[in-house]
């Protein structure tokens, strides 16, 4: 039997009682999410009274608010906004990584690089993207090529992200 057959035939077996456990319902206002952003040698923010964190996902742009599904999603490079109570706003570019969606309302983001968006120039940026863009498009080793093309999309990321500060 085809595992797809297999999955089909078990899931109309499941009794109605665990089809119940998976639904959600939406953020009360009064809900925080319990946020760990680390990086592999520290955390670089703990809290336990976020109100909402928007990520650049692999999948598209996502926020993350109480009581959100449980889910690992990949990252690209982008910005994770965390929005603490009153509004409060912090930023940080991050490299890639994961998100992991915890039930109980707990988030762990974990991020190979990652720093505040404030402190990048965006002067430095550009320069840095042309030259990444220079490489990937010149007549060097391919290896480089491919090097200088995964830099320039990161650069190309972290300018939109300055210039949607």
């Amino acid at each position: 039997m085809s595992a797809l057959r297999l999955l089909a035939s078990a899931s109309r077996r499941t009794p109605k009682a665990f089809t119940t456990l998976g639904r959600r319902g939406y953020a009360e206002a009064a809900d925080k999410i319990s946020l760990s952003l680390v990086l592999p040698h520290q955390a670089i923010f703990t809290s336990t009274d976020v109100v909402q964190v928007n990520l650049a996902a692999a999948t598209g742009d996502m926020g993350i608010l109480a009581n959100h599904v449980p889910s690992i999603e990949p990252l690209r490079p982008g910005v994770v906004e965390v929005i603490e109570a009153g509004n409060a706003s912090k930023k940080w570019f991050v490299s890639g990584g994961f998100a992991t969606v915890h039930p109980n309302n707990k988030l762990t983001i974990n991020v190979v690089e990652a720093a505040p968006l404030e402190d990048f120039s965006a002067d430095a940026v550009r320069s840095n993207l042309s030259e990444a863009l220079r490489v990937a498009n010149g007549n060097g080793p391919e290896e480089d090529k491919l090097e200088a093309r995964i830099e320039a999309d990161v650069y190309e990321a972290l300018q939109h992200a300055l210039g949607s500060r």
